[in-house]
């Protein structure tokens, strides 16, 4: 009763402070009107239930939400250091801005970063340094199976699909890669015509909701896939089991962002969420699994076919490479998709805690292939916070033959890591289907800061291994990468912090892998995924 006779009491005297104000003069009627506003605000604030917050103290309280929705941004703007921010800090976003404009990214005197502190990485320099290429290495993918391999870049436009980014983001894409010579994978949202306009190279990606190619009730539908694929600007075809920042739940797309247009390339219903299913219909075992790719290579007539996936267990992956070797059945490649890779939507709990990392799962893929004796037969890509010409020498390394950049090449066209890409109110136009947001995004001007970003960072990356005395990414290794693994320990290099097997490690009459290996490989099963 107090608080309802409080809020009454407000009441009364707003209305009364109106009606005197008015009395004078009238104009002073726009003084009382906020007056009145705001009286009533608190009013409201006071009897609702959802907040308790306003409850105890109205008006004050829009002060903590108001804060907490800029808080991003005043975290982005003001408080992060240059080193420090996440998923991407302001030196890494700086240098793909940077070179997207075709400024040179230099920086004035030393670096920021503590060299003395656990985790810091450095790739070893030569004291006998060698020429830089005058052109940059490409990548045959493309296995004994293939009859129509493709000469892969070592940096590539990473999953992104049409509906989680607009149209005109996709064109300045594809426009990119068609102008610099690189791959640009659709994701797995289907092939649209934004896709395929420009006419850069294209990985069509299927996902498991096999839209592009999907039947009414959702699954596979091979001559729609077969007619698709035909397409000469498709090069490859990968088939995602599953994504570094949400793997075993598939693709999510809000409703919002499914227009007619989207509903068309996917094969959905208009304005329903999209949710890809966590698995596949059209296998269940590891050996169904390698059947399937062959079935899929059939159908593109020969086209390079692969796989994508976060690895989580090293004994289902085995099982995986057992199939290979009991069915005579290789993919020409595997990309590994590190579990920092980013995402337009997906629960929290999945982007932290599930999936191995880019370096364990890259290395994991890597050894897995040379132990089985499969390694010469299969290419590697690697995808999952590359940005810099360090992060591709980095990765290929550790194993990889090329590597994908998914939010790297969104910075180039202009994303400002607002970290709204779920709301369908991306402010750049990047990650909406908002007609008037993704009209500010202009197609010819981003494409052409994509084809430089993608031409400085291979360019920055044969500097580096250059300046390592290395003239060609087969000469690199993990002993040429060095980590501070402990405060005391000094630095180590990755030929010595992991496993490294021997081709046929594991399948020869005379192999002698690690124990935890032989037990995994041991344990693994060509006919069931557990484990």
């Amino acid at each position: 009763m107090v608080r309802f006779g409080a809020v009454g009491l407000l009441v009364l005297c707003a209305a009364a402070a109106v009606t005197s104000v008015f009395a004078v003069s009238p104009w002073w009627w726009f003084a009382a009107v906020p007056l009145c506003a705001a009286a009533l605000v608190g009013c409201h604030d006071l009897v609702q239930r959802r907040h308790a917050v306003l409850r105890n103290y109205p008006l004050l309280g829009h002060a903590r939400f108001l804060l907490e929705a800029l808080r991003p941004e005043l975290q982005q703007y003001f408080v992060e250091r240059n080193y420090d921010g996440r998923p991407y800090d302001r030196d890494t976003r700086s240098i793909v801005y940077e070179r997207a404009k075709g400024v040179d990214a230099e920086e004035p005197f030393g670096s920021e970063r503590d060299m003395y502190s656990r985790g810091y990485e450095f790739l070893v320099p030569s004291m006998h340094p060698v020429d830089v290429p005058e052109e940059a290495p490409r990548v045959r993918v493309g296995g004994p199976d293939c009859t129509r391999p493709y000469d892969m870049s070592v940096l590539n436009v990473s999953a992104m699909s049409f509906g989680s980014l607009s149209a005109n983001a996709v064109l300045a894409l594809n426009t990119g890669a068609a102008r610099g010579g690189f791959a640009h994978d659709t994701g797995e949202g289907g092939l649209s015509e934004y896709h395929l306009r420009p006419g850069g190279d294209i990985i069509w990606e299927i996902g498991t909701g096999y839209f592009g190619c999907r039947t009414k009730d959702g699954d596979f539908d091979p001559e729609q896939f077969r007619l698709k694929a035909a397409h000469p600007a498709v090069k490859c075809v990968s088939l995602k089991l599953s994504q570094g920042a949400k793997p075993g739940i598939g693709g999510v797309l809000p409703g919002g962002k499914v227009n007619a247009e989207i509903a068309r390339v996917r094969g959905v219903p208009e304005g329903e969420t999209v949710v890809s299913p966590p698995y596949h219909r059209v296998f269940s075992t590891p050996r169904e699994l390698v059947r399937f790719l062959a079935r899929m290579r059939e159908l593109t007539d020969g086209k390079p076919v692969g796989f994508k996936l976060c690895p989580g267990s090293r004994t289902q992956f085995l099982a995986v490479c057992k199939a290979m070797l009991s069915e005579g059945i290789t993919p020409d490649f595997i990309v590994v998709d590190g579990a920092e890779g980013g995402t337009g939507a997906a629960p929290l709990e999945f982007a932290d805690h599930l999936g191995m990392p880019l370096t364990e799962g890259l290395t994991t893929v890597h050894n897995a292939l040379v132990g089985s004796g499969l390694r010469d037969r299969v290419r590697i890509g690697a995808s999952g916070k590359v940005a810099t010409g360090s992060d591709i020498v980095k990765r290929l390394a550790l194993g990889a033959d090329w590597t994908n950049a998914a939010r790297a090449m969104m910075f180039a066209v202009g994303c400002i890591q607002a970290q709204r890409c779920h709301t369908n109110t991306c402010p750049t136009g990047v990650t909406t289907q908002d007609p008037r947001r993704a009209r500010a995004l202009d197609v010819g001007d981003k494409s052409e800061r994509v084809r430089r970003y993608q031409e400085a960072t291979v360019s920055s990356a044969l500097q580096i291994m250059a300046a390592m005395g290395v003239s060609h990414p087969h000469d690199l290794g993990p002993h040429l990468l060095r980590r501070r693994a402990t405060d005391s320990d000094g630095f180590r290099s990755y030929a010595e912090l992991y496993d490294w097997l021997e081709p046929g490690a594991l399948t020869g009459a005379a192999a002698d892998p690690p124990a935890d290996w032989a037990a995994d490989w041991k344990a693994a099963d060509p006919d069931s995924f557990s484990g």
